[in-house]
C-alpha cells in the first residue's frame, strides 16, 4: 500500500502488485485501486462494487465516506451509472449528473448533495465474467480525458485479476463464503474507523488514514490490523490503540 500520497503513476502498479503477490486481501487491493484513481485521474472520489454469486452487488471499496454513500445508495434504489455498467458490460460515462435526474433520480440527487457533478463507470470483468463495477467521481461537469478513461479501464482490469486470482486461492471455499468473509471484513474494518474517530476526535476519512498508516507499519492487511485494533479497544477500554 501507499508510503504517502507523492507516489508515482509506476508506483501505484507496483503497490497493486504488491496486494496480489504478497497475500492480501481483495480488499486491500480495491482500495489501493480507488485511491490510485483519485490521484492520477481527475476524479476526487472512487468506489468499487463487487458481485456475490447471486449476483448482488456489494461496496468492496471507496475512497472516502462521502463516496461511499452514493454507492450505497445505487445499492438502496437500485439505480445508477455504476449497476448500469456492472448489468451491461459496458463503460458508462455521465458528463452531467444534473441531467442524468431522470434516468437516475436518487442516485442523481445524492451526488449532486455530495458534490459529485459527472461519473465515469467501468465494469469490472474477467472475460465474459461480470464480476462488479468501478465508479469514478469528478467535482466539475465533463468527462475523463483519453488518459483518465485508459487509467480507468487500466485499473478495472487489476481489480478484475485480483478477485479472480483470490478465488483461484480460495477455490475451496465456495464464492458465496467468499462474499460473506469480504463484507464481514468490511465491517471490522468500520468497526476500527470508529474506534480510531473516536479516540483521536477525527472524522471517518482520516481515521481510515490512521488505519492504513498502522497497517503499512504492521506489514498487515487491513483486514487484521482492523482485528487488532477493535480487540485491544474491547479489551482496554478505548485505552492505546495504536502504538
Amino acid at each position: 500500500m501507499f508510503a504517502n500520497e507523492g507516489e508515482s503513476f509506476v508506483e501505484v502498479f507496483v503497490a497493486i502488485a504488491d496486494t496480489l503477490q504478497t497475500g492480501h486481501d481483495v480488499i486491500d487491493t480495491m482500495d489501493v485501486l480507488v485511491r490510485g484513481c483519485t490521484m492520477f485521474t481527475a476524479a476526487i472520489a472512487a468506489g468499487i462494487l463487487l458481485a456475490d454469486s447471486s449476483d448482488v452487488l456489494h461496496v468492496a471499496a471507496s475512497s472516502s465516506e462521502r463516496a461511499s454513500d452514493v454507492e450505497e445508495e445505487q445499492l438502496g434504489a437500485h439505480e445508477g451509472p455504476c449497476l448500469d455498467a456492472y448489468r451491461s458490460g459496458a463503460t458508462i460515462e455521465v458528463p452531467s449528473v444534473a441531467d442524468a435526474r431522470g434516468t437516475w433520480p436518487a442516485f442523481s440527487a445524492i451526488a449532486e448533495a455530495r458534490g459529485y457533478r459527472a461519473v465515469h463507470s467501468v465494469p469490472i470483468r474477467f472475460g465474459s465474467q461480470r464480476l462488479g463495477a468501478l465508479n469514478l467521481f469528478l467535482a466539475e461537469p465533463g468527462g475523463l480525458s483519453g488518459r483518465d478513461a485508459e487509467l480507468a479501464e487500466a485499473m478495472a482490469l487489476y481489480a478484475a485479476n485480483s478477485v479472480e486470482q483470490h478465488r483461484k486461492l480460495h477455490s475451496h471455499i465456495a464464492v458465496r463464503d467468499q462474499m460473506k468473509v469480504m463484507l464481514e471484513d468490511r465491517v471490522l474494518i468500520e468497526q476500527a474507523k470508529g474506534a480510531l474517530a473516536q479516540r483521536y476526535g477525527v472524522p471517518m476519512d482520516e481515521a481510515f488514514g490512521l488505519l492504513r498508516a498502522e497497517a503499512r507499519r504492521m506489514h498487515a492487511s487491513l483486514r487484521d490490523t482492523a482485528a487488532k485494533i477493535v480487540v485491544r479497544t474491547l479489551g482496554d477500554g478505548q485505552q492505546k490503540m495504536i502504538s
